[in-house]
């Protein structure tokens, strides 16, 4: 089974090469095509994984190339994990927003419009040559913005593209450890949109848990999303918000210790990469191998995770326990087993919502538990959301939507319009002044006229 990675010289790609090794059973994956602009990135990548396979029996088979129709053609299964702009292009987000006043993060308001105003072009045009050199193909699609990018590719591919965020898993895995159960065994009653949804049930052995865990300030407070939102918010809530709702509910605070710190996340990022890469690069002359060279960057990337919001929440370093994330990887491979295999699984997954929120349009991208087998994922049946949730999905998915059109017809005017929209940017001309500087900062905008 041939499995490509589109952004194959991402420093995450090694998570999804190591779940692969794990695998032997029939069906598995035994071919990895690693696509990339940047061949550099590709070549360390491609060492790393080398050093990850040596002494594994029947490890897949991996070959990198910068051609995008050379690695589509015969896939069987898509992995897109693209960053338009690169680290460089994130930095640049993030510095025009805090310029204004206004959050600048990757994924969440000004910084989360711009970068996908300029990776929705390119989402479509791989959806589109998908459907044409490998039609049969699924796409899994970890390109932020995740729901975003996957309502964008499924215009043109339909259900046949999932899309997959490890932040919701891995609020689900804390919280079942918690209560005492098995993470892979419990059920978790999450719905939303990509960094914007709710844990509002956990069922252990068909006994919902979560009251246990909100009625005990104690309990709270002892893991990540926890100390981040404090007890008494919890308990308001009656719900454990994913942690990215932390830049909504504490939005001034969050924007003051982005422009108080040292540098912006993309900035760290960025950085701290760079040495990776070069590290990496080196290869052989008797420098650090390039596995342990991407084993220790990501122990610090992991232990510097929302670092300015855990500094809002005066929470201080994270906890050991919650340095594993929910392992995207895992459910990538998970996902790919239930599809390739007709194994029944439960995932929670960004897909169409055909009927499951009533408040948003069957073609609306929600993320939610899913059953999954050989015909794709299925959302499952969930309770309404509280009126303070279905506001803030329902905004959010009007600017996901203003994006979308944006991005289709080049109107620059729609794209200040999906600024303007956004719950953390308070004001028109903020919105028009975000565009102009990220028009600057970003020649690929250029298409909006």
């Amino acid at each position: 089974m041939k499995l490509v990675i589109l952004g194959g010289g991402g420093f995450r790609v090694p998570l999804v090469y190591g779940a692969l090794l794990g695998d032997h059973a029939e069906g598995r994956v035994t071919e990895v095509v690693l696509h990339d602009l940047d061949a550099v990135r590709l070549g360390a990548v491609a060492r790393v994984l080398a050093d990850q396979a040596a002494g594994v029996p029947e490890a897949p088979a991996v070959t990198v190339t910068t051609d995008l129709d050379e690695a589509l053609r015969g896939a069987d299964f898509v992995f897109s994990a693209i960053r338009v702009g690169g680290l460089e292009g994130r930095a640049a987000d993030e510095r025009v927003a805090l310029a204004e006043g206004v959050l600048g993060q990757e994924t969440v308001g000004a910084g989360g419009i711009a970068y996908g105003l300029r990776t929705v072009p390119v989402a479509v045009d791989i959806a589109r040559r998908v459907r044409r050199l490998a039609p049969d193909a699924w796409v899994i699609n970890f390109t932020n913005p995740a729901g975003l990018v996957t309502e964008a590719m499924s215009r043109h591919i339909g259900d046949r593209v999932i899309g997959i965020c490890d932040s919701p898993v891995g609020l689900g895995r804390r919280v079942a450890s918690l209560l005492g159960g098995n993470p892979d065994e419990a059920f978790i009653d999450y719905v939303g949109l990509n960094h914007l949804g709710w844990l509002r049930g956990l069922r252990i052995a068909g006994r919902d848990e979560l009251p246990r865990l909100l009625g005990d300030a104690r309990m709270l407070a002892s893991f990540e999303e926890g100390r981040l939102f404090g007890a008494e918010w919890l308990q308001s809530l009656g719900a454990i918000p994913n942690e990215y709702l932390h830049y909504y509910y504490f939005n001034r605070e969050a924007v003051r210790a982005y422009q108080e710190a040292e540098q912006t996340r993309g900035a760290f990022l960025l950085g701290q990469q760079a040495r990776f890469y070069e590290e990496a690069g080196r290869g052989g002359d008797g420098s650090l191998s390039a596995l342990k060279a991407w084993d220790a960057t990501r122990a610090e990337r992991e232990a510097t995770y929302m670092a300015e919001s855990r500094e809002v929440a005066g929470v201080g370093e994270r906890a050991a326990e919650d340095l594993e994330s929910g392992g995207y990887e895992k459910v990538a491979l998970a996902l790919m087993r239930a599809i390739a295999r007709d194994e029944r699984a439960t995932l929670i997954l960004n897909v169409r919502n055909r009927t499951t929120l009533s408040v948003l349009d069957a073609d609306a991208v929600i993320e939610v538990p899913c059953s999954v087998d050989a015909n794709g994922a299925h959302p499952m049946t969930v309770d309404p959301l509280p009126g303070h949730a279905t506001g803030l999905v329902c905004a959010v998915k009007a600017v996901e939507r203003e994006i979308l059109s944006a991005a289709e017809s080049g109107s620059r005017a729609t794209a200040v319009k999906a600024f303007a929209l956004h719950p953390l940017v308070d004001s028109v001309a903020v919105a028009r002044r975000l565009m102009e500087g990220y028009g600057v900062v970003h020649p690929g905008l250029g298409y909006l006229r």
